[in-house]
This record gives structure tokens, sequence and C-alpha cells, in this order.
């Protein structure tokens, strides 16, 4: 409890812990990110192009968690960067699907690295069986409050 006796115990929230740890990850993955001249957004948009070719702009903003206009603003830099390309047209409906250049694949694969030191950074402390635990209670989280369990 906080000291009003209001609220809820910083110390021990695991929600409060969720996000200063998500805050941690994003700093650590910026410093390693910003010599390669990325954003963790920049990175996330090519690690899923690299991995699901041919997304959307909606796609990739949900998946980067990005807003439809701060991922249209990052593809158009991506693509005059020559790191994507998008058909001038849409082959159906108003969807231009995003493909990684070999720009993009060269330089996502220098950005992976980086990103895989930082997790292996963050894991440095736990064993493989608290690893393997600690995705299976965070997948369980998220499966809970995606699909409404309210607990009840």
């Amino acid at each position: 409890m906080s000291q009003s006796g209001v609220g809820v115990d910083l110390e021990t929230s695991l929600g409060y812990l969720l996000k200063e740890a998500s805050s941690a990850l994003r700093a650590a993955m910026e410093a390693v990110l910003r010599p390669l001249g990325m954003s963790v957004t920049h990175y996330s948009c090519l690690e899923l192009l690299a991995q699901r070719p041919g997304l959307s702009n909606s796609e990739l903003a949900r998946g980067a968690f990005v807003t439809r206009q701060s991922m249209n603003v990052l593809l158009q830099t991506l693509e005059r960067e020559g790191y994507v390309t998008r058909p001038a047209e849409a082959p159906v409906g108003k969807v231009l699907p995003a493909q990684l250049t070999a720009r993009g694949r060269q330089s996502l694969e220098k950005a992976s690295a980086a990103v895989r030191s930082v997790e292996v950074r963050m894991l440095a402390g736990m064993t493989e069986a608290e690893q393997s635990d600690a995705l299976r209670s965070l997948r369980s989280m998220i499966h809970s409050l995606r699909d409404g369990n309210d607990g009840a």
C-alpha cells in the first residue's frame, strides 16, 4: 500500500515493475541502436518485415506499437533511404505492402545483433529454467489481458 493507504505499492506492483522493465529495455535498445542510425521503432519495423514480408502500414503499426500515422511517416523515410520498397499502386484495395531491400536486410542484421546483446544482458542473472518460466508467465499475462479475463 502507498503511504496514504490508497493505491498500490509500487515496490510490489507487478504492473509497475513490468512498465519499469519495459522502459529500461527500451532505453538499453535505443542506446545500442542509436550508433546504427536507428530507433527502436525503426528496428521493429525492419524486423517485422523480415519475418513477415508484405505487411501493411496498419499491421506494421500494430506490431511496432505505434500509430498508423507514425508508421506511415517512418515507412516513407525508410523507402526514401532505400531500406524498404512499396509498390506505387496497391495490388489490392489501398494496402501498399512493404518489402525489405538488400540495404534493409544488411542494416537489420547489425541491429538484430545489437538487440540480442541487450536481451542477453537482461537475462544474464537468470537460469534457463527461470527464463522459460518468465516467458511462460508473460505469455499467460498477455493472453489473460487480451482475452478480457477479469479474474472472476
